[in-house]
């Protein structure tokens, strides 16, 4: 789920900076204009994310501080990739714990 809400993030930070640096009319403005709907269903995605983490985060008993991390990681672009990343790698070495 951080990978989609990370993958619409970056067409809606690009639209916003073409938008804010072009003319209104100008192509690249009527596509950064275009990004709002982007921008809607990454908010939806979000909202998603954060109940979907918050469970896993009871589920695996991890800290607070690295519950709030993954939780902000959506926020910021490019971040939470990481934050998947990092999560991913965590609860795999939690189950791996409990099989063995």
């Amino acid at each position: 789920m951080a990978n989609i809400v990370g993958v619409l993030l970056i067409p809606i930070v690009f639209g916003w900076l073409g938008k804010m640096v072009t003319e209104d009319g100008s192509t690249i403005h009527n596509i950064g204009e275009k990004t709002v709907l982007l921008a809607m269903l990454h908010g939806w995605l979000y909202m998603i994310f954060l109940v979907f983490a918050a469970i896993l985060a009871r589920k695996a008993k991890w800290s607070m501080p690295f519950t709030i991390t993954t939780l902000l990681a959506g926020t910021v672009p490019f971040v939470s990739f990481w934050a998947e990343h990092r999560a991913t790698k965590a609860v795999r070495a939690q189950m791996a714990e409990t099989l063995h």
